[in-house]
């Protein structure tokens, strides 16, 4: 399971190692996509954690207990097929394979139920046509 979260800390919490818990205790994987967090005073991340399913959801109780907010972000990646010359360098960087070659007209095809919105794509587009966007989940059950 992957999922991206935004994380709100409480500055009571800014300068605990609450991310080397989470890898520790609960073996969930962190890619940090954004961070902006100082030693006493509150501070944001925006994470995508990855891990089987029950210790992704024990980690987000260990952050609450913690008084950590987590709220799921549904990461959305598109492809302005009108600026995209299909050069492939989005293909070798996504983690995932939603950007791929397809032979043998080597076409760059994007597969976007396959993709995680890590954004790593972003970046490496030469003419950028790949555009991230980050919006809450309406629905507050999906924390998990």
């Amino acid at each position: 399971m992957t999922k991206i979260y935004f994380l709100r800390y409480p500055k009571e919490t800014s300068s605990q190692p609450v991310i080397y818990h989470l890898i520790q205790r609960y073996e969930v994987e962190f890619n940090i996509l954004k961070a902006d967090i100082r030693p006493q005073r509150d501070g944001i991340m925006v994470v995508e954690l990855k891990g089987q399913k029950e210790k992704v959801t024990d980690s987000l109780d260990y952050l609450k207990s913690l008084g950590v907010q987590a709220e799921r972000l549904a990461g959305k990646v598109h492809r302005d097929e009108n600026k995209c010359y299909q050069c492939g360098a989005c293909t070798g960087i996504c983690p995932v394979a939603a950007l791929y070659i397809q032979r043998p007209g080597m076409e760059v095809i994007f597969d976007p139920e396959k993709c995680t919105a890590c954004g790593l794509c972003v970046p490496v587009c030469p003419v950028r046509s790949m555009e991230i966007s980050f919006d809450p989940m309406s629905d507050t059950t999906a924390l998990a």
